[in-house]
């Protein structure tokens, strides 16, 4: 059982809102934001933080007009779009709130949620996730979704929450573990799994999207979760040394058949093609191996070489 902790009587909520070309969806978002905040107003202080990556609408400038009648809106524009993961984590790095929520632009994630999250929260929970139960997407989607969900929770090295996104409350010694993350390609979720933190689910169905369109593709889900699998399992490198076993084995068979079928059979006609075929199959596994290994030294050479990830052009303080 978490054991409730005493919190000053108004603490400080930062909501974090990665954005990307959502000029339209912002006015409503900050609508409901407004109306949770006066809900909550004797009880939390909010600030809002906004990152654009990057976007070619009228974000940025939306983020500057509306920032006018919302005060509590902070905002980095990034020079390029450096990613969803990277967004999210900057977005931490600058919050100052006691508890930091990550949330969506487009509201599928329902904003009002956010009081629930809280409330779990005063009484001690480090972590508070939003799982979805149901969303409003297609068949196939929902299936692909869960698919993936399932495949790297299996593949990793510690439980990964399943049909859980980013949208979560985390307190404010998680969000200071997390600055110090060093990975250019950061898998946040599998990263706060990781810590062990007792967490408490809320279940919720998330809604359509309410203005624009989805920027996020099956292309870019099928990359969020090999980049799940790159950050958090071993998998790769064991299918990678059972492989090469595997490959090492049917050469030494093959070598006591050939000499065996040598003996047995002097007469045989000679020939190269299984000597050609041994040949490919060998470079085959190297190439295979190697491309591994040069996807985990690739990971580390980006460490290590400490290029700056972003830039920061513009703000809103």
């Amino acid at each position: 059982m978490v054991k409730a902790i005493n919190r000053r009587s108004k603490s400080l909520i930062s909501i974090c809102i990665p954005v990307l070309n959502e000029a339209d969806s912002l006015p409503l978002l900050l609508e409901r934001l407004g109306a949770l905040r006066s809900k909550l107003k004797n009880t939390y202080d909010f600030e809002y933080i906004f990152t654009d990556n990057a976007s070619t609408d009228e974000t940025w400038a939306t983020l500057i007009k509306l920032k006018k009648q919302h005060t509590q809106i902070r905002g980095y524009r990034f020079s390029r779009n450096i990613g969803f993961q990277r967004s999210i984590l900057y977005n931490y790095s600058q919050s100052k709130g006691d508890a930091v929520i990550q949330l969506d632009a487009d509201m599928q994630d329902p904003p009002e949620l956010i009081e629930e999250f809280l409330k779990y929260w005063q009484e001690g929970y480090k972590i508070v996730t939003g799982v979805r139960i149901d969303r409003s997407e297609s068949t196939f989607m929902k299936y692909f979704r869960r698919l993936g969900y399932w495949l790297v929770d299996k593949v990793s090295e510690h439980p990964i929450k399943q049909n859980a996104g980013d949208f979560r409350l985390i307190d404010r010694e998680v969000v200071d573990l997390l600055k110090n993350l060093k990975s250019p390609s950061p898998y946040l979720r599998g990263v706060i799994s990781k810590m062990g933190l007792i967490e408490k689910d809320i279940l919720y169905k998330r809604s359509a999207r309410v203005k624009g369109e989805s920027k996020f593709r099956m292309f870019d889900l099928v990359k969020l979760g090999l980049n799940g699998v790159s950050n958090h399992s071993n998998l790769p490198w064991k299918i990678a040394n059972f492989v090469g076993v595997l490959s090492m084995l049917l050469s030494i068979i093959g070598l006591f058949y050939f000499v065996a079928l040598k003996i047995y059979q002097p007469d045989l006609p000679r020939g190269f093609a299984s000597l050609y075929v041994l040949i490919l199959f060998g470079i085959g596994v190297n190439t295979l191996l190697f491309g591994v290994l040069g996807s985990y030294v690739k990971k580390i050479y980006e460490v290590l070489n400490g290029e700056p990830n972003l830039m920061i052009i513009s703000k809103i303080q």
